[in-house]
């Protein structure tokens, strides 16, 4: 779908990108090669996907789990944020990035969690880096932006994984693995709950929450 809305792009001469051409939601962060574990760089293609590039501009904030600011910047006609850090790899940073362009009337906000990752390339031999944990699903433009009500924590984890909405009441939470296939569910009728994952293997689950106000937010989850 990006192939093909640039190729449109060219094809008819445009100089300007705005965010109906190009949605929030293909700008998704990378962590490039390189990172290590107290060190990140993290490119955002938004800023080669919005044009005027010299008017983008780029605030990133990264905090720990705690909440503490680990580094907040602001990038203009920039797309690479590379920090050094003290944050354990057995912890998480929290990564908001909003890019704005008042010429091409863009503002896009994408939030994500950053986690080391390992990963066996061949048998008994891994790589490690930092990566993301949601894959930026979610991102969306700043005007129509809600934030969800739904926080989920730690994660990763090795065990257990507190999940609770704000305002609202948990109806139902469901647990799958990557192929589909449900792993465990059961109803709450709470505003929080705590999911035991600890007798499940390490990787990724997708997590589906249900809530009394017809809701359903899906999340992504990583069993340590």
């Amino acid at each position: 779908m990006k192939n093909f809305l640039l190729a449109i792009t060219i094809a008819l001469g445009l100089t300007q990108i705005t965010q109906a051409q190009v949605a929030c939601d293909m700008m998704n962060l990378i962590v490039n090669v390189g990172s290590v574990p107290d060190y990140v760089n993290i490119y955002h293609p938004g800023h080669y996907l919005t044009s005027p590039q010299e008017d983008n501009v780029i605030e990133w904030v990264i905090t720990n789990e705690q909440g503490n600011v680990v580094v907040e910047e602001t990038l203009i006609d920039d797309s690479i944020l590379a920090f050094n850090h003290n944050v354990p790899i057995t912890e998480t940073m929290n990564v908001s990035a909003v890019l704005t362009n008042a010429t091409a009337g863009v503002a896009c906000l994408i939030e994500d969690v950053l986690y080391w990752e390992e990963t066996e390339v061949i048998p008994g031999t891994f790589t490690y880096s930092w990566a993301f944990l949601y894959g930026n699903v979610g991102t969306l433009g700043i005007n129509g932006f809600t934030p969800t009500p739904l926080r989920v924590y730690p994660n990763p984890s090795n065990d257990l994984i507190n999940i609770s909405l704000d305002n609202d009441q948990l109806l139902k939470v469901e647990l799958y693995s990557l192929t589909g296939g449900l792993l465990f569910k059961t109803d709450v009728h709470a505003n929080t709950y705590t999911l035991d994952i600890a007798d499940y293997p390490t990787g990724a689950y997708l997590m589906r929450v249900f809530s009394q106000n017809h809701q359903i937010i899906n999340s992504k989850i990583v069993k340590k």
